[in-house]
C-alpha cells in the first residue's frame, strides 16, 4: 500500500472518531442526529478503508446503532402510551426546548422541554398534581430512551475502535 493510502486512511479514521464522539453528543444533546450521524460515519469509514475488518466493525456497529435508535423509540413511546401522554403535549414540549435553548445557553433546551410538557399537561389535565405526575413520568421515559440510543451509539463507537486498531495491526 501506498504511504499516501495511509495516510488518507490514518486521516479518515481520525475525522470518524471525532464524529462518532459528536454522534454520541448528539443522542444527548439532540442538535444533531446523533443515530443517523453514527451510521453515516461507520458505513463511510468503512467504504473509504475497505478492509473486511472495517466492513465487519461497520456492520457490528450499525447493528448496534439501529438496536439503540429503535429501542429508544419503543420503550419512550410505550411508557408515554401507558401514561397517556398525548403527541400534542410532547410536540409543545420539542417547540419549548427550541425556544428555551435559545434563552438559558446550555440547558435551555432541557429545561424548555421539561416546562413546555409540564404547562402542557398542565392545560389539559386542569391539575397541578396530575400534570406534575405525567410529566415526572414523561421526562423519565425520555431520559432512558436517550440512555439507551446513548449507551448503544458509545458501544458501536467501541467496535469501531476494536476495529480501527485491527485494521491498522493487519
Amino acid at each position: 500500500m501506498a504511504g499516501s493510502d495511509v495516510e488518507i486512511e490514518i486521516i479518515v479514521t481520525v475525522v470518524a472518531g471525532i464524529l462518532l464522539i459528536v454522534a454520541a453528543i448528539g443522542t444527548v444533546y439532540p442538535l444533531l442526529p446523533g443515530s443517523i450521524l453514527a451510521i453515516i460515519t461507520l458505513v463511510v469509514w468503512a467504504a473509504v478503508i475497505g478492509s473486511p475488518v472495517a466492513w465487519a466493525a461497520a456492520a457490528i456497529g450499525v447493528f448496534l446503532v439501529a438496536v439503540g435508535w429503535s429501542a429508544s423509540a419503543v420503550l419512550t413511546g410505550r411508557k408515554l402510551k401507558q401514561q397517556q401522554v398525548p403527541k400534542r403535549s410532547i410536540a409543545v414540549a420539542m417547540v419549548s426546548a427550541l425556544v428555551g435553548m435559545y434563552f438559558i445557553p446550555v440547558v435551555g433546551l432541557f429545561v424548555g422541554f421539561a416546562l413546555g410538557l409540564f404547562v402542557s399537561e398542565y392545560v389539559r389535565s386542569r391539575g397541578f398534581h396530575a400534570a406534575l405526575g405525567s410529566s415526572v413520568e414523561a421526562l423519565k421515559a425520555t431520559g432512558i430512551g436517550i440512555l439507551v440510543e446513548f449507551a448503544m451509539v458509545c458501544l458501536a463507537g467501541s467496535v469501531w475502535t476494536v476495529g480501527a486498531v485491527a485494521h491498522f495491526s493487519l
